[in-house]
């Protein structure tokens, strides 16, 4: 991945200073011949740093007084209420999610795609393609039957070393051979699934959430109870003991606790505790999916929940489809007491994984330019989801509320007067504009007046028209006007 320009990397450093209250609204940015003379920079990169600024809407020029810090406009959105975590949740029953997702997946089909904010998923030139090709190249000159022999099933590989190493980290004691490999998050979901759970049994979900794990559900004929998920701290742990009170059948927890796929909240470390100790005294499996902590807004580790397990209950699922290489479908497995029923259920179901990818990948996370790219991923994706926040602030109509997640790559947004996404969605679509629209998170019909939009590409003209038009969509949809840039 490129470095971004010297101007870019100077106004990321200004923008720190504003989030960390260093700069505040009305406080004054350095004069040109200042910023000329602070950092060693020309006339014409100082005056791209401070109109990149002034664009972004972070600060606004006064004519003869230079350039002053302004209130962000996403902050004029409002933010997204709390769920109600007092009541017992309804069961979601098996109502085919299969049928929605099948119906969106068509229907994105008939018309081409100008502008995708659908997907949860960074753009190519955000990975460091160059260094794992680099690293491929060089195992395949030293190891050429990597391509012609079949992986054992118990290979001890360098991501599975590699995922061990990360799992220090974020609190957790692995040993490599407790790791298993699979082909990217979804199939350690399908795995862990298989194995605490049966046909006809029910799994607890967060709400909204992942439609890939209503669908894992259904195709292994389960039933899903969706728990209220806070937009801010993830799932309800006083709701979830609800229903464990009413439903004697739950299995299993399927928890997303770092930038929850859709709302980007992030469960605090008494909630994850909390969730722990509640899941191994009632017998009921917890199964983590991790897939996103590493895109969080800092370089300090967030802790695993499978960090407090003391007695194999937790079952950890990770992947580096989103922070590395999403080509290479690589994720991985601990399963906990369960370990060696996944072994054979993973046997069953795929036999091993391909091992040059595996090497490849576990090589590159084994040195310091994996933190590196992780670090300048992390500020991209944070540029890119500022930049689209302010977007739907200038364009999108009165009433839109938005929830600002820490990290990540997607923004869930609240249409105003409950305006049903699919009617957005078959809009835009026409103007091959896709969006994913609310009612494919839930089983129920409570998120179909949200939207996810991703901010994995960078913030070009196209993307930020594509924002402007979807905006004036939802308006012309809704009939409402836009809020004031």
């Amino acid at each position: 991945m490129e470095p971004s320009p010297l101007y870019r990397q100077l106004a990321v450093h200004y923008l720190d200073a504003i989030r960390a209250g260093s700069l505040k609204p009305g406080d004054k940015l350095p004069s040109l011949r200042s910023l000329m003379r602070l950092h060693g920079i020309s006339l014409s990169t100082a005056l791209q740093l401070c109109r990149t600024m002034e664009g972004e809407g972070w600060v606004e020029a006064r004519d003869r007084s230079g350039y002053f810090v302004k209130r962000p406009r996403r902050l004029a959105i409002a933010a997204m209420e709390e769920p109600a975590a007092d009541v017992a949740p309804d069961p979601a029953q098996y109502v085919g999610i299969h049928g929605k997702v099948s119906e969106f997946v068509a229907r994105r089909r008939q018309g081409a795609v100008r502008i995708d904010f659908s997907l949860a998923r960074g753009a190519p030139e955000l990975y460091p393609a160059q260094a794992l090709q680099t690293i491929m190249m060089r195992l395949l000159r030293q190891r050429p039957a990597l391509l012609t022999t079949a992986a054992p099933s118990r290979s001890r590989t360098p991501l599975r070393e590699a995922a061990a190493r990360r799992g220090l980290r974020a609190g957790m004691t692995l040993a490599p051979d407790e790791v298993l490999s699979t082909n990217g998050c979804i199939e350690a979901l399908n795995l862990a699934l298989r194995a605490v759970a049966q046909p006809g049994d029910t799994v607890a979900v967060e709400s909204p959430t992942f439609y890939g794990l209503l669908q894992v559900l259904e195709s292994l004929g389960m039933r899903a109870v969706e728990i209220p998920t806070s937009p801010q701290t993830g799932l309800s742990v006083e709701a979830l003991e609800m229903a464990l009170d009413a439903y004697d059948n739950i299995k299993a927890v399927v928890v997303v606790p770092h930038l929850q796929n859709p709302l980007g909240s992030v469960m605090p470390d008494a909630h994850k505790q909390r969730l722990v100790a509640l899941c191994e005294q009632r017998g009921v499996a917890l199964i983590e999916d991790d897939t996103y902590s590493e895109l969080l807004d800092t370089d300090t580790p967030a802790r695993a929940i499978k960090s407090w397990d003391r007695t194999g209950n937790v079952i950890h699922c990770a992947s580096l489809h989103k922070i590395l290489a999403p080509g290479m479908r690589l994720g991985w497995i601990s399963a906990g007491r369960w370990h060696g029923r996944v072994e054979m259920l993973k046997y069953t179901q795929t036999r091993s994984n391909e091992e040059l990818s595996q090497w490849t990948a576990g090589e590159y996370m084994g040195t310091g330019a994996f933190d590196r790219h992780l670090r300048r991923l992390r500020d991209r994706l944070r540029e890119q989801r500022e930049r689209t926040a302010d977007a739907i602030a200038a364009h999108f109509p009165a009433g839109t509320r938005l929830n600002l997640p820490p990290g990540g790559l997607q923004l869930w947004v609240e249409l105003p007067d409950r305006l049903p996404s699919m009617t957005v969605f078959d809009r835009a679509l026409r103007e091959g504009i896709l969006v994913a629209p609310g009612a494919l998170f839930s089983n129920s019909s409570r998120f179909d007046h949200y939207l996810r939009i991703n901010c994995g590409w960078p913030h070009d003209d196209a993307i930020a028209a594509g924002l402007r038009r979807l905006g004036e969509i939802v308006g012309e949809c809704g009939e409402r006007p836009r809020l004031a840039a």
